[in-house]
């Protein structure tokens, strides 16, 4: 029997709170919506009309059951296929007494639906966030959106699952010779339902102020009123392009001599993404309860979408030794900004499992160690660096570890020095 069923059987509708759209009750919008049975989906929903509830934590099942004492519908403990990964919440509060919710379901969730509707279960299940009232007044309550699996295609929301960039080229950080030419990039889109994809290519030039985390969502990850705010950066180029429901895409970056390499320092380029409108996947303000009008949710996703570094400067001095290890950027005795992105890249070493980073002052003290793993080519300093310093002068190096922590290898020292002043103003 259908589980909502079974408990309006078992209790009286005035006990259980039920229905999410009474007038005193949290309310939402989309209150169902095709997912994908096979892998991840993202979707964006609005919940709305909630006088001071708090969302708190939100998870996935196969039935629900009566919230008693609380209000509404709460996940069956024994049908629970997953809570939302900490590193996937973009929720936060918006508009007029609502609350935008980005609902990132992982693939080990869909998994054990899928598995699930195979043993003989119903082919859709339950996303429930639970709002608290902090004043401890009112009693807990449980909204849930249905889930309804399908193949992820032409009626599934447009949402972006993943997206890589990457430079045509097996340098792992790319270092271009001054007035060069930097090689062609491109960016795999991995994504589920069809829309429109639009966005522009930005770049951050050496000593600008970095991008926040925020400025790296898509638009459409944010609350309407949010919008229109996030820092834009020089444009290179737009798009605007639809995307068939085949799930995989890729995206030919802009033309190589639009990429500025007169500067010499770090250079990030950025794919932004805009919200274009999204049939299966908009969220209708009103009907939620949190304002008016309708809010374009194509393109939402649930990551930030990190920039692709090259780094611009003499291609003498790299310090690359005969076995290919050696250090990129920034060059030797580089005068550097500390309130800009302060980041240190390297080339590979041959059975390198981890990497670590080592910045020392200008005595040989050491003052900051990190380790990273063998995949990771780039460092970026913590902002504190400065200060644990104490002084402008520093040294730094990557020593690359092999099994147990054995050494390898590691590069010479290079000295750098922190300025308060522009990179184009330095002489």
């Amino acid at each position: 029997m259908n589980p909502i069923l079974r408990g309006l059987l078992l209790f009286p509708v005035g006990l259980l709170g039920l229905s999410s759209s009474g007038s005193g009750q949290i309310r939402r919008d989309p209150n169902g919506v095709n997912v994908n049975a096979q892998g991840a989906s993202t979707v964006f929903i609005t919940f709305g009309n909630l006088q001071g509830m708090v969302a708190t934590e939100a998870e996935w099942c196969g039935e629900l059951i009566p919230a008693l004492p609380g209000v509404g519908l709460r996940c069956d403990p024994a049908t629970v296929f997953g809570r939302l990964p900490a590193r996937y919440d973009q929720s936060r509060s918006s508009g007029q007494d609502g609350f935008t919710d980005i609902m990132s379901i992982p693939p080990s969730v869909a998994r054990r639906a899928f598995q699930a509707a195979q043993a003989g279960a119903t082919s859709s299940f339950f996303y429930v966030r639970r709002f608290i009232d902090p004043l401890g007044n009112r009693p807990d309550e449980y909204v849930f959106v249905t889930c309804r699996m399908t193949g992820g295609g032409a009626r599934t929301p447009f949402a972006l699952l993943d997206v890589r960039l990457a430079f045509e080229t097996d340098d792992p950080v790319l270092s271009v010779r001054t007035g060069g030419q930097a090689p062609r990039l491109s960016a795999r889109i991995v994504y589920h339902g069809t829309g429109r994809l639009r966005g522009r290519w930005e770049i951050v030039l050496p000593g600008e102020e970095p991008p926040t985390g925020e400025d790296l969502l898509t638009e459409a990850t944010l609350p309407a009123e949010l919008r229109g705010t996030q820092r834009r950066f020089t444009e290179l180029e737009r798009f605007n392009l639809f995307l068939p429901p085949t799930g995989e895409f890729r995206l030919q970056g802009p033309d190589p001599a639009k990429l500025p390499t007169h500067l010499q320092g770090l250079h990030l380029v950025l794919l932004r993404i805009e919200a274009t409108e999204d049939k299966e996947g908009d969220s209708n303000l009103g009907t939620a309860g949190a304002g008016s009008g309708v809010v374009p949710s194509g393109g939402v996703a649930g990551f930030a979408i990190p920039p692709l570094r090259y780094y611009v400067g003499s291609a003498t001095g790299i310090g690359v030794g005969a076995d290919g290890f050696g250090l990129l950027m920034p060059a030797d005795r580089a005068e550097l900004v500390p309130e800009a992105e302060l980041v240190f890249g390297w080339t590979g070493a041959a059975g390198a499992l981890l990497y670590r980073v080592e910045i020392t002052n200008d005595a040989g003290h050491p003052v900051l160690e990190a380790l990273l793993d063998a995949d990771m080519r780039t460092y970026r300093a913590p902002s504190w660096l400065a200060e644990r310093l104490g002084q402008p002068e520093f040294r730094w190096r990557v020593a690359a570890l092999g099994p147990g922590g054995r050494g390898l290898a590691a590069t010479p020292w290079r000295r750098g020095r922190l300025t308060s002043a522009p990179p184009d103003q330095l002489h």
